[in-house]
């Protein structure tokens, strides 16, 4: 009698603890409405990983034509990062009533200007994360394929006081029209800057770092845009258009590095597409489907550039070129540098702000890097201290300890 009164009990003692504290759900790619005044007509979708830490990364996702939030959503390998690094993802979605192939409209004046249009409706988005997920607004990234590609490159011109980095996927340079998509264009760098600049012309503060993916059998948008991106953002940021170091990845796949805040990767023998890499490995991410081709995980890598992966962005490690200088260093490292060689050029010893004003470090989303070998040096502002020693023209290690 006991045993079966005591057993009633235990049974009514779970059943109510399941009632009053459910299992959390997975998170899943849920719709979100009122999120501004939405002048662009899109709509937002977003995943949020269960348990997200107040300011985490926001990573925002914009999908190619004939795609949609939940097609980029499942065969980008987004989600697989989102859990792994902790970041919230936003995925807005275009409309056919707005374009009949669900294209974001990069082409149209009223769309990618500064406050208004489609433009307006994702930072509104952004807006929306950063007060009701708690991500850190200053560590908010977007990235997109094609029509995507085209409006991430619309996004870092006219806000890139929201930006902190981009990655535009077989897209095109910003302000050039449907032009670009079918021919190779003869502006000078500085004429590809210049219609950055003046997107928002009143901006002097930093800027995004910008990767740039296209595959070289690209017959949709010609690869010339590959280069034409990379004069214009290298024009924009200050940094010479010859690479610091060039390396080579899987899949093909060849990295240039500019100033440790441009990167340019062609993946050899692709098409138009996202490159993916199937397979359980950290680097390996996505599924194969239309627009997402088998070859390397290129959101693996921009989380990598962007440092939401808790590591050094990957610039030069391992160089095969040697980083252009005036006076060539006194050694050529075929690996990272992670000391600086006892031959080199002379110590400064600053603040990481007094570095970067004094032009041996640059800051990108509030984390200073060293110019040349684009070493992490933790925040940017006056409380951190480190010493530099300059290799190279421009080229610069840490050198703590050493000098």
């Amino acid at each position: 009698m006991k045993t079966k009164f005591w057993s009633a009990v235990v049974a009514a003692a779970v059943v109510t603890a399941l009632a009053v504290t459910p299992a959390r759900a997975a998170a899943t790619l849920t719709e979100v409405t009122g999120f501004g005044s939405n002048p662009g007509a899109l709509k937002m979708y977003s995943y949020v990983p269960a348990g997200l830490p107040a300011g985490s990364p926001l990573v925002v996702a914009l999908h190619g034509c004939t795609q949609s939030a939940s097609d980029y959503y499942g065969h980008s390998g987004w989600p697989k990062y989102a859990d792994l690094y902790r970041a919230a993802l936003v995925f807005p979605e275009q409309t056919s009533s707005n374009n009949a192939l669900s294209c974001f409209n990069w082409f149209n004046a009223g769309d990618i200007a500064r406050g208004g249009g489609e433009a307006l409706s994702i930072k509104q988005m952004v807006d929306y994360a950063v007060a009701n997920y708690g991500s850190d607004s200053h560590r908010v990234y977007v990235t997109g394929l094609s029509a995507g590609g085209a409006m991430t490159a619309v996004m870092l011109a006219a806000y890139p006081d929201v930006f902190a980095g981009g990655g535009v996927v077989a897209g095109l340079p910003y302000n050039c029209g449907t032009v670009c998509q079918y021919q190779a264009q003869s502006k000078t760098p500085a004429q590809w800057g210049d219609l950055v600049r003046a997107a928002d012309p009143g901006y002097s503060g930093p800027r995004p770092r910008v990767a740039i993916w296209y595959g070289t059998s690209d017959t949709t948008v010609v690869p010339a845009n590959a280069t034409e991106l990379r004069d214009q953002w290298t024009n924009v940021l200050g940094v010479p258009q010859t690479p610091a170091g060039t390396d080579t990845l899987s899949g093909g796949t060849t990295r240039e590095t500019y100033g440790g805040v441009v990167q340019l990767y062609r993946v050899q023998g692709i098409a138009h597409g996202t490159p993916v890499d199937p397979g359980g490995a950290e680097n390996q991410c996505g599924t194969t489907g239309t627009y997402y081709l088998a070859s390397i995980c290129s959101s693996y890598y921009l989380a990598q550039f962007w440092g939401l992966t808790g590591s050094t962005p990957p610039t030069t490690t391992p160089p095969t070129t040697t980083p252009p200088t005036s006076t060539p260093p006194t050694t050529t490292p075929t690996t990272a540098p992670t000391s600086a060689p006892p031959t080199a050029g002379p110590c400064f010893t600053a603040s990481n702000y007094a570095q970067t004003v004094a032009g041996r470090a640059h800051q990108s989303g509030g984390y200073t890097y060293a110019n040349g070998s684009n070493q992490a040096m933790g925040l940017w502002n006056v409380a951190v201290t480190h010493t530099l020693r300059r290799t190279g023209d421009n080229y610069y290690v840490l050198a703590d300890g050493q000098c």
